[in-house]
């Protein structure tokens, strides 16, 4: 497993890159027989210490954990222990529906936008309804089950996700309901 650990105006030593090659490589090799590769970033917030963790597993999941403690390597062992805690579910979804993915997720690109806000007043007549693109990016769409693309968005802990569906090769979309609900959108 490849590793990145930085430090956002914080200097790592190599003492704290040790500890964490060896503690997070313990806690992925449990439930994750392939990771590819590890971004550990630590920095400061006021008086405290936060860690954030980002792993990429082979079979194209991404779990994160983000922790804040007073101590540098107490942050990093709470952190620690919500990878833990997220792959140790993951698995346990993985064996609750008798379903091993044998081959990686299959990637599609596509294009994102980021459009300017609006900041003119309602009083003010816009030129165009064009919206202003501010930047472009390549984005990926995982093909992925319904019940997987959950997982992922918990994983990752975003209120959405776009995916395409493996059985009906549609997009599709999932998102956090503000009943706290999971919504699925099929065309």
């Amino acid at each position: 497993m490849r590793y990145q650990i930085s430090g956002k105006q914080i200097d790592i030593g190599t003492a704290l890159q040790t500890h964490v090659q060896t503690e997070l490589g313990e806690v992925v090799g449990k439930y994750a027989q392939r990771p590819t590769d590890a971004n550990v970033v630590f920095s400061r917030s006021a008086h405290e210490y936060v860690c954030e963790a980002t792993v990429h597993l082979s079979t194209g999941l991404t779990a994160q954990a983000k922790a804040h403690a007073n101590e540098i390597y107490a942050a990093f062992e709470a952190c620690c222990e919500k990878m833990d805690k997220q792959l140790r579910r993951y698995k346990r979804r993985l064996k609750d529906h008798h379903r091993e993915r044998a081959e990686p997720v299959e990637l599609f690109g596509a294009a994102s936008y980021i459009l300017a806000s609006d900041e003119s007043s309602a009083a003010d007549e816009p030129d165009s309804l064009q919206p202003i693109i501010v930047a472009e990016m390549e984005t990926r769409i995982p093909s992925l089950s319904v019940g997987e693309a959950v997982m992922q968005m918990e994983l990752a802990g975003a209120p959405v996700l776009v995916f395409r569906n493996e059985t009906k090769n549609g997009l599709n979309v999932v998102y956090r309901r503000d009943d706290g609900n999971i919504g699925w959108i099929d065309p």
